[in-house]
């Protein structure tokens, strides 16, 4: 019931949602990116079919709900049993993030996010990943937020600065990267202390959700794993603040190479 409530007002929040049909079916062959897709279930008629062939071709998300769910999130009280969330920003390429890294002369630097639901959390992830000199953020289709309106203000801008590319496989895209040349190193509280791995060269910062951490095919697939030294009674920081103590340490560490 907690997680319907939180989905429902973030969508309220959301200035970026399209209700009704003709509107979805349009607002895909225009171009637009649509994170999510919320769709009556058991709904099959030409129009719905239509739609999620579109979300299939855009890899959009598409989940099943009650119409009960739908009378909630709609803002209009017309969403014929469709409503579709668009992204505030398109994603970038990866290779718009090699270019990125080719063009200032540094090595490789992204950050990937596993398991990052909070879109709070994405927008402060990005706004450290630009403050410490990222090339980029990867992010998964699947279990994870989309760049909307409140990503974006979380951000404070840096998402108009840093790219931001979404994969299929979280696991399949490391594997690609190191054939690359990239190391990729995970935050988990039982690995290696930070300040004993070498974390210069191309990389890719792994930072899983607090509850979950990092999924463990995409930890498997990790060179390092790295721990943050903590000395007080709790176990876990805020997946943001972790991700700015290890970017940070990747900073300090390129410095004095």
């Amino acid at each position: 019931m907690e997680d319907k409530k939180r989905e429902t007002t973030e969508l309220k929040e959301e200035e970026f949602t399209i209700e009704g049909r003709n509107a979805v079916i349009e607002a895909f062959r225009s171009g637009k990116t649509i994170d999510k897709v919320y769709i009556l279930d058991g709904c099959q008629d030409g129009p719905v079919n239509t739609i999620k062939r579109e979300a299939k071709k855009q890899a959009a998300i598409i989940k099943y709900v009650t119409r009960q769910r739908l009378d909630q999130m709609s803002e209009t009280g017309k969403h014929q049993g469709v409503i579709a969330v668009a992204a505030a920003y398109s994603y970038a390429e990866i290779e718009d993030m090699f270019s990125l890294a080719e063009q200032k002369g540094e090595p490789p630097f992204f950050l990937l996010l596993d398991n990052i639901e909070d879109p709070h959390n994405l927008g402060a992830i990005i706004r450290t990943a630009n403050l410490a000199g990222a090339h980029g953020v990867i992010v998964p289709k699947d279990r994870a937020a989309g760049l909307t309106a409140v990503v974006a203000r979380t951000s404070a801008g840096a998402l108009n600065y840093t790219p931001v590319a979404r994969v299929t496989n979280l696991s399949r895209t490391i594997k690609d990267l190191k054939e690359k040349g990239m190391w990729f190193v995970c935050a988990d509280m039982d690995g290696t202390t930070m300040y004993d791995l070498n974390l210069t060269g191309p990389i890719g910062l792994v930072i899983g959700s607090e509850g979950e951490g990092v999924s463990r095919l995409v930890k498997e697939n990790c060179d390092m794993i790295a721990s943050i030294p903590m000395k007080g009674d709790i176990d876990s920081l805020n997946a943001s603040v972790a991700a700015g103590v290890l970017a940070y340490e990747i900073v300090r560490q390129r410095i004095g190479k």
